[in-house]
């Protein structure tokens, strides 16, 4: 017989693993310099800095950061929207 609590043991692990792993990504840092343009982003892949010709471009960055946790948030859906439908197949 299965243990259906045994995937929700599983989903915790799994959740204290996304979490250390985001921690440790929010530490780290990528910095990119082409055509005049410097990008400092996080592992995480949160823009610390966007600098254009040596000026600091805030704007931009907190533009880039808006539509990445837009495309976070609809990755997010669609998940939960493909596994309930795994789940009322199975």
């Amino acid at each position: 017989m299965l243990n259906p609590f045994g995937a929700l043991g599983d989903l915790q692990k799994l959740q204290q693993q996304a979490q250390k792993m985001q921690a440790a990504l929010q530490l780290e840092q990528v910095v990119v310099e082409k055509n005049g343009v410097k990008v400092i982003i996080r592992g995480d892949q949160i823009i610390e800095s966007i600098e254009v010709d040596g000026i600091v471009e805030n704007r931009i960055a907190e533009a880039v950061n808006e539509a990445v946790k837009k495309t976070q948030e609809l990755a997010a859906r669609k998940l939960i929207e493909i596994s309930s439908q795994q789940q009322q197949q199975g």
